[in-house]
């Protein structure tokens, strides 16, 4: 019987270099590389080793990654530390592809410099082992998604492993800055600050308009701190794919199906192309058309989409990589800055509805330091141009949008709190006795005082932070008598601390702040995943229907424990799965962008404008176009119902709480019934009974008066605010995970929970922490109020030019198209809406 060897010692510590000759090592591995340091990346690896923190901001493959790591391995060289004392480097990605890749430079670097570094991965795609050694602290440098690095803090020896980290950088900062995932790790950093007093922090950005508030939101403690920049500009090549002389194309729509030849066409000029869509069903889609029609391999097609199973991903992502695939299909799960230094181009089928995605996704084409970004755009339908010409405009002026950073989300905070609780602080371990006693917990006012050194909660109130504690303690005053609810207790010494060793299994479990869709997992009979669809969609089906998924045709055969267990469809086609949030809508800084290419203000001379002349030439003729300090209205009878068509310009999601708000306001006028839809552009509510407003009518209704009353009353904002509170209570911990081996909590369980949980504390607790959260979210998030109110202050300021045309114009076609979606028909809506535009072609010519 042979004995195991013992383990090698581990090798010596290399002998320290001088910070100059460390700084030379850097240089020289660079031109190995054929590369010569930028003075962006200088001037951060200096101001990095004189310990500042800071923010980079620079183009897409300007060299960033670099400019942030060059610090901490100079630092590495000259400095190097014992092997085990935890990591001394912290990479925060917000995305699982990026991570895997980020892991990959990050290696490559160490390795080139002979560092002596481990590089770990710590994210949900990591494999048990990479789990087990970042959580024992045996890696150099760590990659690490927020919710992952939550987790970590979450054990009662992270405070002592953390001790002796030197720096964290936060990786794509724009994708964070403006929701909750943001705000948990700006929690995160203050409790790494506060286990490593000398930490230093540096954020990436490529694409950002609030530059002074990102930085200040990453780092509040260090006001006025540099913002690195100075790469020049990457030049970026934009071109469409625009119809030919005398063809048609369509009014409305948005899969873009009729550009296939052109797209095929297109791809086959490259060598290796990345196609984006904005949803995941429009890339399930366009995958199987060009499925059908590619003239190579079929393995050199692939699908790339977040609800794909990771090892799929991961494939893809591997034949971008080496060049075995020539095309990947994705959605924004490849956005961001994954090195892919092999792909020639980047296609966008339709609008990508802001600048800075129009930035981002460009930037994956050619991601070499030096070479020009380049995408070609594929209109949907002909309005599109115009998203396309404003584009050109918007990035000529270097106007990208802002991200709002998010302020006192108490769910948040209730978490990271029994976080800490579990974790401990510097210095907290746990108590003499058994294995698994709690941590040391928290003394209340230190932690308070913590966490208003953060951007988040700032502002935060004594009295908010006691709802709070009382909420972890007892679930506030309804719940009081519920022993479940009791998470935290407060000690006689004061401190607050879990007792509870399910408790913290239970949070450990619900860490994070991303949304759940109710997903089910799809999987082969014989084994194997391919991923998740939302429940609702496959509740849908039957056994034997089928359904298109991963780029294939799947025969659905059973449903066991919130799995979709499925087979290869022999032959056929199927419905491809819808996702909730599937429309992005138009950002306001392009709307406005657009307005002015339809009037004709600016980008005349852009080729989408060209392009578009005839049918604004109609526009114009049949009604007006937009003009500067103008609303347009109209006024069209179609089919015996009466429209009123609007266009403020300000994204589907403001048009949506407008529109509702002017149907009541209307409706309290002239009694009537209003049904209403909205697109990017506008708005039309419609009626068979109102008669034509004037101007002076349409101005009261656009009133900013009683704007929050009316928004109350015109929505259901009770059943908004119980939609939130499901989400708002999941964050919380208020609605317990599924624990392994259980069966999966299915969505129907969750809303069933969070309803009785809402009425509840409806009835016994109305002023609870998390039902006035919810509410304030549906207000400021779903209804978006202070924008709404910014909309009409706008439009009050304007002249309203309102027309009567004869019928329905290029504007307000695809307006009435959506009024055809509710409607009970025989046929579908792309085949009743492609009959009437060429029945209006005909008449129009």
């Amino acid at each position: 019987m042979s004995r195991k060897r013992p383990p090698l010692p581990p090798p010596p510590p290399r002998a320290p270099l001088s910070r100059a000759a460390a700084m030379r090592a850097l240089r020289a591995w660079f031109a190995t590389r054929g590369w010569s340091p930028l003075p962006f990346q200088r001037e951060a690896w200096r101001r990095q080793l004189a310990g500042e923190s800071g923010l980079i901001h620079t183009p897409t493959g300007s060299g960033k990654t670099l400019a942030a790591l060059g610090g901490p391995l100079v630092e590495a060289l000259s400095s190097p530390r014992a092997p085990a004392d935890g990591p001394s480097l912290l990479w925060v990605t917000p995305l699982r592809a990026l991570a895997a890749d980020t892991v990959r430079a990050l290696g490559e670097a160490v390795e080139g410099l002979d560092v002596g570094w481990t590089v770990g991965l710590r994210t949900g795609d990591a494999s048990a082992r990479e789990r087990r050694r970042a959580r024992a602290g045996r890696v150099d440098a760590l990659v690490i998604t927020p919710e992952s690095l939550a987790l970590l803090l979450s054990h009662p020896d992270s405070a002592a492993r953390l001790a002796a980290l030197r720096a964290v950088v936060v990786d794509e900062w724009h994708e964070l800055l403006g929701n909750k995932r943001g705000v948990l790790l700006q929690l995160g950093l203050a409790r790494l600050r506060a286990c490593a007093p000398g930490l230093r922090v540096w954020g990436l950005s490529a694409t950002l308009g609030n530059l002074d508030e990102a930085r200040d939101a990453l780092l509040p403690w260090a006001p006025g701190a540099a913002i690195v920049s100075g790469a020049p500009p990457r030049r970026l090549r934009i071109d469409t794919l625009l119809p030919g002389a005398g063809e048609r194309f369509p009014w409305a729509g948005h899969l873009g199906l009729s550009q296939l030849a052109r797209v095929v066409a297109t791809l086959g000029a490259a060598r290796t192309s990345l196609l984006f869509t904005n949803t995941r069903a429009q890339a399930e889609l366009w995958h199987r058309a060009l499925e059908a029609v590619w003239p190579d391999d079929p393995s050199t097609l692939a699908l790339h989409h977040g609800s794909l199973d990771p090892a799929l991903r991961r494939a893809a992502e591997a034949g971008l990589r080496d060049g075995t695939i020539r095309c990947v299909v994705a959605t924004s799960s490849l956005d961001l800055g994954v090195d892919f230094p092999a792909v020639d181009q980047v296609l966008q089928i339709g609008s990508p509805k802001g600048v800075s995605r129009l930035l981002q996704r460009a930037g994956r084409a050619r991601h070499r330091p030096g070479e020009a970004g380049a995408i070609v755009c594929v209109p949907t339908h002909a309005l599109e141009l115009a998203e396309y010409a404003a584009a050109r405009v918007a990035l000529a002026d270097g106007r990208i949008e802002a991200r709002t950073p998010p302020r006192l989300s108490l769910d948040v905070l209730a978490q990271h709190a029994l976080t800490v609780a579990l974790g401990g602080g510097p210095g907290a371990a746990p108590p003499p006795g058994s294995e698994g006693a709690p941590a040391d917990g928290f003394e209340a006012e230190a932690l308070y005082r913590e966490v208003r050194t953060t951007h988040a909660f700032a502002d935060l109130a004594p009295a908010q932070w006691r709802d709070v504690l009382d909420f972890l303690v007892q679930g506030g005053r309804a719940l009081a008598h519920y022993p479940e609810y009791r998470r935290l207790e407060r000690d006689a010494d004061g401190r607050h601390r879990v007792h509870d060793r399910a408790v913290a299994r239970r949070h450990r479990l619900s860490i994070g702040t991303i949304a759940s869709d109710g997903a089910m997992a799809v999987k082969f009979l014989k084994g194997g995943g391919l991923g998740s669809v939302e429940e609702a969609f496959i509740g849908r089906l039957r056994p034997h229907d089928r359904f298109q998924f991963a780029g294939r045709t799947l025969e659905l055969v059973r449903i066991r424990d919130m799995t979709a267990y499925v087979r290869v469809a022999r032959a056929g086609d199927g419905a491809v799965p819808r996702w909730q949030g599937g429309r992005m809508p138009l950002s306001t800084a392009l709307g406005r962008e657009v307005e002015a290419v339809l009037a004709g203000v600016r980008g005349g001379d852009a080729p989408e404008r060209r392009a578009l002349g005839p049918l604004l030439a109609l526009q114009a003729r049949l009604s007006a176009l937009p003009a500067p300090g103008t609303l347009l209205g109209e006024w069209i009878e179609v089919r015996g119902d009466r429209h009123l068509c609007l266009y403020p310009f300000a994204g589907r999601g403001l048009h949506e709480s407008l529109a509702a708000v002017l149907a009541l306001r209307w409706a309290r006028r002239a009694p009537a019934t209003f049904a209403y839809a909205v697109n990017d552009y506008g708005l039309v509510l419609s009626s068979a009974t109102s008669t034509a407003p004037d101007a002076a009518l349409l101005t009261t209704l656009l009133s900013v008066e009683r704007l929050g009353e009316d928004v109350r009353e015109s929505v259901n904002l009770a059943e908004l605010a119980r939609r939130r509170f499901r989400e708002v209570a999941r964050v919380a911990g208020l609605l317990p995970p599924s624990l392994p081996g259980g069966a999966p909590r299915s969505l129907r369980q969750l809303q069933a929970s969070s309803g009785l949980l809402h009425d509840v504390l409806q009835r016994h607790d109305p002023g609870h922490l998390l039902l006035r959260q919810a509410e304030r979210e549906a207000l400021a998030d779903d209804l978006e109020l202070e924008r709404l109110a910014a909309v009409l202050r706008d439009c009050a300021a304007r002249t309203i030019d309102l027309r009567r045309p004869s019928g329905l114009t290029p504007l307000s076609f695809p307006l009435w198209a959506e009024t055809l979606r509710g409607r009970l028909s025989t046929e579908d809506w792309t085949t009743r809406v492609q009959r009437a535009a060429a029945t209006l072609e005909r008449r129009h010519g």
